[in-house]
């Protein structure tokens, strides 16, 4: 007999899946070590970081899936909302359902219970698989979610693992005497103070001169707006929603592309999403480059002051995160020097830029989420090709 483990992986190996986001829950503690062993994996810091990873891989042509615990839906919401829904992307969860049955945790109960009306209240499909003889539905799942290019959610019971005698995650665990592990970090730091010179819209611009085939990843509200008067391209990817994601979204390209991609990112987006930087630095995808706009304000929202004005250096912390190939600039000259090197280097990359607040009258995109995002899916596979 098969375990619900094991049916679960043949599912996805049916339905085709070619990459997996994950976020451990210890009731598939024995699901996920089968999950590493058949699937190329990123294994999350946080559960919005999957959407956009994922987002991105389907945009350049792959078939991701998240199998994550259900309490991670709550941070992903607003992300499924303004991401997968209004651009019309898909995205299969498999989400171990806590908070219900048998549930030992006080603090799971509150969400748990109230899960399958949030996902309604949210507009969200959902299945319920509340027994093993029930998994076949995943298969539905995942088929729905890419047939209408839409996120669909499996809430998966505990009960169904409850009688499985699957012991992969023993079978993978840690030794009795695990490797003691030599931890380093490296990075040059320069004392030198860059004076702002730029506005954000130069810096896009003399990026957007020097792109060739490059693909790009632009963050949301006036940055896209701004790229889009500069230089619009069928290989842009405009942002309209889910700030924060714009890295993850370009690091999941990166992953399934062979082309550079250069994401446009900004202080505020940075840090209210830090954790994008350390799962990108892991990964470490040699086709990627962060151009992080630092003007040490919300653009956007009417410049409000962010904490890289006064508290955090971004180059630095990107360089803690892991990210070793790193430069400032505040000039236009030592910015295309600073993109055209790591371009050829082909390795991982950000050159944070020191910019004056400040936003120009670029005009709104004239395409809805949808078109633009058909756009540039149809423009990547056809350069691919």
């Amino acid at each position: 007999m098969v375990n619900p483990e094991e049916e679960v992986i043949r599912i996805m190996k049916n339905a085709g899946i070619d990459l997996a986001a994950t976020l451990p829950c210890d009731r598939i503690k024995n699901l996920l070590p089968l999950v590493s062993k058949n699937f190329p994996e990123i294994k999350l810091t946080r559960e919005e970081n999957g959407v956009g990873i994922c987002a991105g891989f389907y945009l350049a042509g792959g078939k991701p899936m998240m199998l994550i615990q259900s309490t991670g839906l709550g941070n992903m919401i607003n992300a499924l909302e303004s991401l997968n829904v209004t651009c019309k992307i898909p995205l299969p969860i498999l989400a171990s359902w806590r908070g219900v049955y048998k549930e030992g945790i006080e603090a799971q109960v509150p969400l748990g219970v109230h899960l399958p009306s949030i996902l309604e209240g949210a507009g969200l499909a959902y299945t319920i698989i509340d027994e093993a003889e029930k998994l076949p539905q995943l298969e539905n799942v995942i088929l729905d979610a890419f047939e209408n290019s839409r996120p669909y959610v499996a809430l998966i019971s505990p009960k169904v693992w409850e009688a499985s005698d699957c012991c992969a995650w023993q079978d993978a665990g840690m030794p009795e005497k695990p490797e003691v592990m030599e931890r380093t970090c490296r990075f040059s730091l320069t004392g030198e103070v860059l004076k702002p010179i730029m506005l954000r819209n130069d810096a896009i611009c003399a990026v957007a001169s020097e792109l060739d085939d490059e693909i790009t990843v632009t963050n949301l509200g006036v940055p896209c707006k701004e790229l889009y008067s500069c230089r619009d391209r069928e290989l842009n990817f405009y942002m309209f929603g889910s700030m924060g994601l714009v890295s993850s979204i370009g690091m999941g390209i990166a992953l399934r592309s062979e082309k550079t991609v250069v994401v446009f990112d900004g202080d505020g987006s940075l840090l209210m999403n830090p954790n994008a930087l350390l799962e990108i630095a892991k990964e470490a995808p040699k086709n990627l480059i962060i151009i992080a706009l630092d003007n040490g304000a919300y653009g956007s929202t009417g410049s409000q002051e962010t904490c890289a004005l006064r508290y955090i250096d971004l180059e630095i912390f990107a360089n803690a995160c892991g990210i070793q190939n790193t430069t400032k600039v505040n000039t236009r000259e030592n910015l295309i020097e600073a993109f055209r090197k790591f371009r050829a280097m082909k390795e991982l990359s950000l050159i944070h830029v020191i910019l004056k607040p400040g936003n120009t009258n670029a005009p709104n995109i004239p395409m809805s989420p949808e078109e633009a995002t058909k756009r540039f899916k149809k423009a990547l596979k056809t350069d691919e090709n």
